[in-house]
């Protein structure tokens, strides 16, 4: 009887730390700001592409390279940031024709899970635009994972979006002559940049 209990004891002892393990293989890194991107293209007058960025987000990973499905990631966007180099635009887009920040001044991400692909990672996870949640889904890869000169960890990522803003209440439709909008209903976004862990 002891001899049984003491194998039961060892076995859970065994897979406590293997459990602690896995839990101890994810790091949780910040994103910097300083050296990421969070862009986006979108069609003007039908023949060019408008690009822009945000100047103010923030965002946590949890990644473990050795189970990236148990990866995760959420992000604020504050949507006053927004930025196109042209100031009067940048107004009409913090409007109720666009973001309307003053009612909405946070774009929120959070996942919900990470799915190996054919052609590589996607991201899966709920996208809130002016109070509107849907879920999307972000094609994304880890660019790589070293030390810097501080002994922090960083990782560099790279993730892809395309969106319909009509569906989250981006409503704007002006038209011209031809009928084609002046502003496209597909919004591309990219994320590119980097994320740190700090020394311990």
């Amino acid at each position: 009887m002891h001899h049984t209990k003491r194998i039961f004891t060892i076995v859970a002892v065994f897979f406590s730390l293997c459990f602690a393990g896995v839990a101890l293989g994810a790091d949780t890194y910040t994103v910097d700001r300083s050296h990421t991107t969070v862009g986006f293209t979108v069609r003007h007058l039908v023949i060019n592409k408008v690009r822009g960025k945000f100047n103010d987000f923030s965002g946590t990973i949890v990644y473990d390279e050795n189970a990236i499905t148990k990866s995760s990631m959420q992000g604020t966007i504050h949507a006053a940031s927004i930025d196109t180099d042209h100031a009067k635009r940048d107004n009409h887009l913090r409007s109720p024709d666009f973001f309307d920040v003053v009612n909405h001044p946070e774009i929120n991400f959070k996942s919900k899970s990470v799915m190996k692909e054919s052609d590589g990672l996607v991201l899966v996870g709920d996208l809130t635009i002016r109070d509107t949640t849907k879920e999307v889904q972000l094609p994304f890869k880890v660019t790589g994972k070293i030390k810097d000169p501080q002994g922090n960890t960083v990782i560099g990522f790279e993730a892809t979006l395309s969106l319909d803003r009509q569906e989250f209440g981006i409503a704007y439709s002006r038209v011209m002559d031809n009928g084609g909008l002046i502003v496209g209903n597909e919004v591309n976004i990219e994320l590119v940049g980097e994320a740190i862990s700090p020394a311990g």
